[in-house]
């Protein structure tokens, strides 16, 4: 079996008055950096936006809140209860679990603790604008208690807006030790998209795919790195935190497109979906375009 190759992605996404990625250190406000003023989501929320999607296509997945009778399985009890009469209960994790090939995971077995390094690895994502988080309070439906005449009071916090950048690499030297296959990839980079799309909670209302990049190379452990860094925004506004749309700025690919040039002989391919709300300058003339049925 040929397991997936060596590929390099690139996710654009945004949002308005929305919480991506709640900070429960922080009373669950927008992970922040103060020094750059740029909002941050963990590859953490990333993940979990995939898997959540992935699993109302029917695929397996491992790290998800199940219930026991005693309240929520550890991971012990996950793991019996997928696989429990196996032997090799990684071997049988591995393909039966599309997150597992896909992200690796911790596996307590017996006594023994196992760890897999998933073949699919994201950074931490952060916003191509400086942004500022808002502190919104209002008052709640009921009353503090049982014949109190006053509402609670509720707090939440915001971004106005955000475009991040989502960087992630497959590792084809990974992909053979968790068998994961250029089918899953396919259906990770679908997830990413719709998922990120379909994530309709209260919080997340209004975040929306923008544009996404796939260079696959020809050689497993070759990529440029930091695809994050080398797209950049530009914008006529005074200041960055004014920006409130995808029609207040462009993102320039053209440091993407100049670091292909030196890797042209190790490219197998490079494709890109956007979902044209967004204007991209920098694509190259030889990228194919893909449809995602958007």
């Amino acid at each position: 079996m040929s397991y997936a190759k060596q590929s390099e992605i690139l996710f654009l996404w945004d949002g308005e008055n929305w919480n991506p990625n709640g900070d429960m250190l922080n009373s669950n406000a927008p992970r922040y950096d103060e020094i750059s003023r740029k909002a941050l989501i963990s590859d953490v929320r990333i993940k979990r936006t995939i898997r959540d999607y992935l699993e109302t296509k029917g695929e397996e997945i491992f790290v998800k809140e199940t219930k026991s009778p005693k309240g929520v399985m550890d991971g012990k009890g996950r793991v019996n209860a997928l696989v429990g009469s196996k032997k090799d209960k990684v071997a049988a994790l591995i393909e039966k679990c599309i997150d597992v090939r896909a992200f690796g995971g911790v596996f307590p077995v017996d006594k023994e603790t196992n760890n897999l390094t998933g073949a699919i690895q994201f950074k931490m994502s952060k916003s191509l604008n400086q942004t500022e988080i808002n502190y919104i309070k209002g008052t709640g439906a009921f009353a503090s208690s049982e014949g109190k005449e006053n509402k609670t009071f509720r707090e939440e916090y915001n971004l106005p807006y955000a475009v991040f950048a989502t960087y992630g690499v497959v590792n084809a030297l990974a992909s053979e030790s968790t068998k994961l296959t250029d089918n899953d990839v396919e259906k990770i980079i679908n997830a990413l998209w719709f998922g990120t799309k379909n994530l309709i909670s209260r919080s997340k209302f209004g975040q929306l795919p923008r544009f996404l990049l796939r260079i696959t190379y020809k050689e497993a452990g070759c990529y440029i790195g930091g695809l994050d860094n080398l797209a950049t925004l530009k914008t006529d506004k005074p200041q960055e935190n004014e920006i409130k749309s995808t029609a207040d700025y462009s993102v320039d690919l053209s440091l993407i497109t100049a670091e292909l040039s030196k890797y042209k002989d190790k490219i197998e391919s490079v494709v890109y979906v956007t979902d044209g709300n967004i204007n991209i300058e920098g694509i190259g003339s030889d990228w194919k375009k893909l449809d995602f049925g958007i």
